[in-house]
């Protein structure tokens, strides 16, 4: 869920109720790993873009009342499989992997999943984890082991953050919409069974988000549609 769009001048103001813990220091941004800042883009990294969880943070905060606080952790890499997120077997995917996301699995110290766990047992100290969002699947086309995966990463969050996944649902966006012209749009076909393995799971519909050139990853626009979307469900689990 790292995000593809670059950010534009809307983007560039946030709620200072909307905060994002970086993941990793970046000195360009004047953030260290470990601490909350206002969530302006970038969220994931140091020199990336705007992604889903965007004007999902800004979407909520703006239905919730004055005194709640959002926060979100983003730790992604954009173009990995879901394998990278696996716990006992990530490091037979890195090897495998090409040099540049080897080189971006270097900034979370050869662990992405590691430093998720690390940044989110930081969180707690803070607040209460209430939801986990996904957006993975262009490089996973035609996998019908997908939600299997996916379950197997939930299973572990729960368990290494002490979490009752009764309290914690997982909300996972589609890739680009056939609508669209996506080109990982059949995709959409496994990720609509994710309930049908992990329970308390929702797919969230991309259907009418507006595409980039590549037809493989959102424009702005859709990105923003993409994240408020992901919100309204969040805040419906609420009862909002």
């Amino acid at each position: 869920m790292e995000g593809a769009a670059r950010a534009e001048l809307q983007d560039s103001t946030v709620n200072p109720r909307f905060q994002v813990m970086a993941a990793v220091n970046c000195e360009n941004l004047g953030r260290a790993k470990g601490s909350w800042y206002p969530a302006v883009p970038p969220l994931c990294r140091c020199r990336t873009n705007l992604g889903p969880a965007d004007y999902f943070g800004r979407t909520m905060v703006a239905n919730l009342p004055e005194k709640v606080k959002v926060g979100v952790i983003v730790v992604a890499i954009g173009g990995c499989r879901i394998e990278l997120f696996d716990k006992e077997n990530y490091q037979t995917y890195v090897e495998t992997a090409p040099g540049w996301l080897k080189n971006m699995v270097k900034e979370y110290d050869g662990n992405p999943y590691g430093r998720l766990v690390e940044t989110a047992k930081l969180a707690q100290k803070d607040g209460v984890i209430k939801g986990i969002l996904l957006h993975q699947g262009e490089s996973n086309p035609n996998d019908s082991l997908w939600t299997r995966k996916v379950k197997g990463v939930y299973d572990n969050l729960m368990k290494d953050l002490n979490l009752n996944p009764k309290d914690v649902p997982l909300l996972a966006g589609e890739t680009v919409n056939a609508d669209q012209g996506g080109v990982c749009a059949g995709f959409n076909q496994i990720m609509a069974t994710l309930p049908q393995t992990l329970p308390n799971s929702y797919v969230i519909s991309s259907a009418g988000c507006a595409d980039g050139r590549d037809n493989l990853h959102f424009s702005a626009e859709g990105y923003r549609e993409l994240g408020k979307r992901y919100a309204e469900k969040m805040l419906s689990l609420m009862g909002l």
